[in-house]
């Protein structure tokens, strides 16, 4: 044992010995907040050891610096200070955590009054027992020097070993990142999640992706000014479609639910599955609702996403903006931009209160932060939901009818009118997330070469059963006659370079298969169901994600003139009905369709290969126009023109007011200060909840009389073959 503290003593006391201890502790500090104070959401083995390698590069790197420092008592100091920063960075994040469920951005560092503001309670309130875990070894390196059980080592540090530990710190690197893209692919370009960064790459790796994006944004934003507004809202004046009268406010004062239909696509609208010589209809309830004389469908409404997918998909819904062209821009920009956005909008205009329901976490493409930013009051992300396990969730959240399940103790105590979203994520790819409940597996699996496609249509079926699920609560509780319910698919499903796969489930040759069959598939639905609305219909009118917003709030009443909106209303016969893509040179239009460097006939797919002058002029227009559009977009999203927008009659938003931390004690709070004059539904139901109302039977539950059927003609069979 003597021994043994002699040869601990001896390492202690070498410049590199003592540069390894800190590195050590450094580790082990990281790693108890990384499974005692962080959510990582450690999915995989994969991922453990990601965690276990991160904290190592980057703090070898910047500890390691202080080796090329020959003079002693300078080369201590600078070691101390990087430890000490390293372990600032690593407990303010602790503490940043348990508030926020997010770590800190440089831009919220930058921000710090909105940061102190928004945590409510003091820091000193959010500091724990186990925290003296962080500082331990402080006192203890400190008590080993005072005694001189530790001493300085006067030698310099041999230049080509501190190059070689340099070195070694960007070998280390470079295969933690090799690694990490493995794990999450374009981790760092699309965005993700800042809990995927750090899962991946460890928080001063995080600090410094951080404030790279933070110094493009805000050098993009300096260089912005009012002047820039000028042409946007002379764009938005010249190109603003006025409603139709025998529309506009057909659905005033209503609630609003919007369901977020994930990787829905609209060829799954009415679509039977053949499997075994039999037909099986995959979503038969949204198919009732696409076609209910009690609801707007749209047959030709197509996503606009790219890098960013289901978070362009909201940017676009919420805000009639487009996302970025690289990357997601609810991650690069949604925290800090101004917006004017649904919930925001109809806050002001309507006294809307406003919620999202997600059963992932709510830093996942920065929710937690946009949504703020865009008004949102509440954000019920997992955290307010039931504990997830293999069998009720899979990698990207709770399931469908768990989470909605699970919504209805905090929608109950809402104020109406209010606004809702709830996004879904069971249709999810790659479509395995029914995998473990053996209830809900039973529809069959088509049969392709290409598992992805295979199991598709049984995750759609059971998304269809959650909607109707929510439906029916909705009907018991009395909150459907005054509510209209938004449904969309916020993009593909099935990728472009699966679909030859999928060709022969819709009829089509996989050897034939062209652009212009891709671009059909960028199709996904989009639903108006107004209860007590008699005169539904389906349109043609050929539109997109980012003309949502406009067609939604001229239904409720609002007058969009003077929001800078690029969609325009999809009911309105002044619409130009042309659909920009997010990729340049992409769009679709009720003619023409250009789409992967080939121009086809909209109506036929007919490609054109020698245009006359008359398409050449008429599809150069459609591609200025489409351009124009997302030029327009990328100004106002990367230089955050809105902030200088005077003309809205709205407020902007105060995000900083905002918290998701106390949600529905703030509900709770809200319907006690009200008393009779309190909205919810809790209130009007005689302060009792309607949470039994909801019942969601299991796939097996559901089609336990067609099994059973099947079964005894199978049994009938056998016999009758046996004899």
């Amino acid at each position: 044992m003597k021994k043994l503290k002699q040869v601990i003593s001896h390492v202690l006391s070498t410049r590199l010995g003592f540069i390894l201890t800190l590195l050590l502790l450094y580790w082990l500090k990281t790693m108890w907040a990384y499974h005692i104070d962080f959510t990582l959401d450690l999915g995989n083995f994969y991922q453990v050891i990601l965690s276990i390698l991160n904290p190592i590069p980057f703090g070898l790197f910047l500890l390691g610096l202080s080796l090329y420092i020959k003079r002693t008592r300078t080369f201590y100091i600078v070691s101390w200070i990087t430890y000490t920063i390293l372990n600032i960075l690593l407990i303010s994040n602790v503490i940043y955590f348990r508030e926020f469920s997010d770590f800190i951005t440089v831009s919220a560092m930058l921000a710090s009054s909105k940061v102190s503001a928004g945590l409510g309670d003091s820091a000193i309130n959010l500091l724990r027992v186990w925290d003296i875990v962080y500082i331990l070894d402080y006192i203890i390196l400190i008590t080993l020097f005072a005694t001189k059980k530790i001493s300085m080592d006067p030698r310099p540090f041999n230049k080509r070993a501190s190059f070689a530990i340099t070195a070694l710190s960007g070998l280390l690197f470079s295969i933690n990142l090799f690694m990490a893209e493995i794990d999450r692919p374009e981790l760092l370009t699309r965005g993700f999640s800042n809990v995927y960064v750090v899962r991946a790459l460890g928080l001063p790796s995080f600090t410094v992706y951080s404030a790279n994006q933070t110094y493009r944004a805000e050098k993009e934003r300096r260089e912005a000014t009012a002047d820039d507004l000028v042409k946007v809202e002379d764009y938005v004046k010249e190109h603003y479609a006025a409603p139709d009268p025998k529309y506009f406010g057909i659905a005033k004062g209503k609630n609003v639910i919007v369901l977020h239909l994930e990787s829905f696509q609209q060829f799954l609208i009415d679509y039977k599955l053949d499997v075994d010589g039999q037909s099986y209809e995959v979503t038969p309830f949204l198919n009732s609702l696409y076609h209910s004389k009690s609801t707007i469908s749209f047959a030709n409404f197509f996503n606009q996403v790219k890098a960013g997918k289901t978070s362009d998909a909201e940017t676009l819904m919420e805000t009639s903006l487009f996302g970025l062209s690289s990357g997601s821009y609810m991650v690069n920009y949604g925290g800090d931009n101004t917006a004017y956005a649904a919930p925001s909008i109809l806050a002001q205009t309507g006294g809307y209160t406003s919620a999202v329901f997600h059963g992932n976490v709510g830093s996942f493409w920065n929710r937690n932060n946009a949504y703020k930013q865009w008004g949102y009051n509440y954000f019920f992300d997992s955290s307010y939901f039931q504990e997830q396990t293999d069998k009720n969730s899979f990698q990207y959240g709770l399931n469908d009818k768990y989470m909605f399940a699970d919504s209805i103790k905090y929608l109950e105590h809402m104020q109406q009118p209010f606004y809702t979203k709830f996004i879904t994520v069971s249709n999810h790819y790659p479509y395995t997330s029914l995998n473990g409940e053996s209830d809900e597996e039973g529809f069959p699996l088509a049969k392709t070469d290409d598992e992805t496609i295979n199991g598709y249509f049984a995750t759609a079926n059971y998304l269809d059963a959650s909607v109707e699920a929510f439906f029916n609560y909705l009907k018991a509780s009395g909150l459907y006659d005054n509510t209209i319910v938004v449904l969309y698919g916020d993009h593909y499903g099935i990728s472009n370079s699966r679909n030859p796969s999928l060709a022969p489930l819709l009829g089509k040759d996989s050897e034939t298969w062209t652009e212009y069959d891709n671009a059909m598939l960028q199709r996904v639905p989009f639903m108006i169901h107004i209860p007590g609305y008699t005169d539904g219909f389906i349109s043609d009118t050929y539109g997109g994600e980012v003309d949502a917003l406009p067609t939604l709030l001229h239904l409720l009443g609002v007058d969009t003139s003077h929001f800078v909106e690029l969609g325009q209303d999809l009911l309105s016969p002044e619409n130009n009905q042309i659909v920009a893509l997010r990729t340049s040179g992409y769009y679709i239009t009720p003619t023409y369709t250009s789409y992967g460097g080939h121009l086809y006939y909209t109506a036929t797919g007919e490609e054109i290969t020698n245009p006359d002058e008359n398409t050449v002029e008429a599809t150069k227009k459609i591609r200025d126009a489409a351009a124009e559009q997302l030029a327009i977009s990328d100004e106002i999203q990367t230089g955050d023109l809105l902030r200088f927008d005077k003309d809205t009659g709205l407020k902007t938003v105060d995000a900083s007011s905002i918290s998701y931390t106390h949600s529905l004690k703030d509900l709770k709070a809200i319907e006690k200060k009200l008393g009779d004059d309190s909205t919810s539904l809790y209130s009007q139901n005689g302060n009792k909840s309607t949470a039994d109302l909801f019942k969601a039977p299991s796939y097996m539950q559901l089609h336990e009389s067609s099994t059973s059927t099947t079964s005894s003609e199978s049994s009938s069979t056998e016999a009758s073959s046996s004899e």
